[in-house]
C-alpha cells in the first residue's frame, strides 16, 4: 500500500500547529473547532465524505467515510484531536522536525496517529480498489477529559471493528484498564479553634480514612495480576478541606482514581471503598462520610482470535517485517514517540508513515 509521505508529514505538522487544547481542562482554551475544520476539509480533498458532529456545544468531532461497495465489514480508525495544556512548553505549536522527530503538543498524544489514519484512508482511495466494507476515520473531541466525542460517535455510527490509535510504538495491544473516579467526603462540625469540646475535625476523620485507603491500595497491587494489564490500583488524586486556620474543618474531600482491570465492575470497586467508610463509622460514632462515584470508563479486553486483531497482526508483520508483540496495555496500535502531557513532546515521523501503512493494509484485509 503506497502512503503519500508528503501528505502525511504536512498533515501532521498542520495538526500540531493548530491549538486544540481541551477547554474542560483549561477554561477559555479553543477546543476542537478549528482543527476539526481542517480535518474535514483535508479528508474531503482526499475523496472521502466528511461530516462534523458536536457532542457538546463548542466541541467538535469529525467522521470521514470511504464508502465500500457493500456486503463487507466496516472499520473505524479512531484518534482524538484534543490535547492537554501547553504550560511549560518551549515550542508547543511549532511542528518542527529535528533528527526524525516532530515536536509540539499532541504530536505523540495523538496527532501523529491521527495523521496516519488520514493518510491510510487517502492511500486506500488512491489505490483505486473498492473495498466491500466502509472505512471510517473518527477524529474525536474530548478524549483528554470525558470522552464525549467517542461516546457521541458510537451513537451515530455502528461499525464491525475499530482500531484505536493511541500511541504504542506500533505494537498491537489486546486489553486496557478502565478507571473510576470516586469522591469521598467526611463531615465534621465547625467550631472555633478554642472550642475543642464542640468541634469535630473533618480533616482528622479524613486522615483515618486515608490510612485505611492506603491499606486497600497495597492490597490491590498484591492481587493476582491480569495477564496483559497487571493488577488494579488506586491513588488519592486530590484533597481539599477546612474553612480557616481557627476553625474546625466542617468537611473534607478526597477524589480517588481507581484503575480497574478486565473482570472488575464499578459496583465492586465502589463497594470496597464503601466498606472502609462503614468500618470506620462502626468504630467511631463521630465518623460520617459519603462515597459517590462520578465518572467511569470500563476496562476492555479483546480475544487474540478476533478478526480485527488478526488483520492488524498480519498488517503489522507485513510492514515491520516481523510479528508485533501483543500484550501492551490498551487495545490500540499507534505511533511511537515520547512526552505525552510533558514539557517536551515528540513523535517519530517514520513510525507515523509506517502506522499509516499498517492501518491501510489492515483495512484492506478486514473490509475487503
Amino acid at each position: 500500500m503506497q502512503i503519500d509521505r508528503k501528505y502525511t508529514l504536512e498533515t501532521l505538522a498542520r495538526l500540531v500547529q493548530t491549538n486544540s487544547i481541551n477547554p474542560t481542562l483549561v477554561p477559555g482554551a479553543p477546543g476542537e473547532a478549528e482543527i476539526a475544520g481542517f480535518i474535514a476539509e483535508s479528508l474531503r480533498g482526499c475523496g472521502l465524505t466528511a461530516e462534523t458532529l458536536e457532542p457538546a456545544p463548542g466541541r467538535t468531532s469529525v467522521l470521514g467515510r470511504l464508502a465500500g461497495s457493500g456486503g463487507g465489514r466496516s472499520l473505524m480508525l479512531n484518534a482524538h484531536c484534543d490535547t492537554v495544556d501547553v504550560a511549560g512548553m518551549a515550542e508547543p505549536f511549532s511542528g518542527a522536525t529535528r533528527d526524525g522527530k516532530l515536536y509540539g503538543r499532541g504530536a505523540y498524544d495523538m496527532k501523529g496517529s491521527l495523521a496516519a489514519c488520514m493518510a491510510a484512508a487517502k492511500a486506500l482511495k488512491d489505490a483505486g480498489t473498492r473495498l466491500r466494507g466502509d472505512v471510517l476515520v473518527a477524529a474525536v473531541a474530548d478524549e483528554e477529559y470525558g470522552s464525549l466525542g467517542t461516546s457521541d460517535m458510537i451513537a451515530h455510527v455502528k461499525v464491525d471493528g475499530a482500531i484505536v490509535t493511541e500511541p504504542t510504538g506500533l505494537e498491537v495491544c489486546l486489553a486496557h484498564k478502565g478507571y473510576l473516579w470516586i469522591r469521598v467526603e467526611t463531615t465534621g462540625r465547625a467550631a472555633h479553634g478554642s472550642k475543642f469540646e464542640l468541634g469535630i475535625d473533618a480533616n482528622m476523620k479524613m486522615g483515618h480514612f486515608l490510612a485505611k485507603l492506603s491499606e486497600l491500595e497495597r492490597a490491590l497491587r498484591r492481587r493476582a495480576p491480569h495477564p496483559l494489564v497487571g493488577p488494579p490500583s488506586l491513588h488519592a488524586a486530590m484533597l481539599s478541606g477546612g474553612a480557616g486556620l481557627s476553625t474546625y474543618a466542617p468537611s473534607s474531600t478526597v477524589q480517588i482514581e481507581r484503575r480497574t482491570v478486565p473482570g472488575e465492575t464499578e459496583a465492586q470497586a465502589t463497594a470496597e471503598i464503601q466498606a472502609i467508610v462503614d468500618l470506620l463509622a462502626a468504630e467511631d460514632a463521630d465518623f460520617h462520610a459519603t462515597v459517590r462515584p462520578f465518572f467511569v470508563r470500563e476496562p476492555f479486553e479483546v480475544p487474540a482470535s478476533a478478526r480485527i486483531v488478526k488483520a492488524v497482526d498480519r498488517a503489522a508483520a507485513k510492514v515491520r517485517g516481523c510479528a508485533a508483540a501483543a500484550g501492551v496495555e490498551t487495545v490500540v496500535c499507534g505511533a511511537g514517540g515520547a512526552g505525552a502531557h510533558a514539557d517536551v513532546e515528540w513523535v517519530d515521523v517514520e513510525s507515523v508513515v509506517k502506522l499509516a501503512e499498517i492501518l491501510a493494509e489492515a483495512a484492506a484485509d478486514y473490509c475487503g
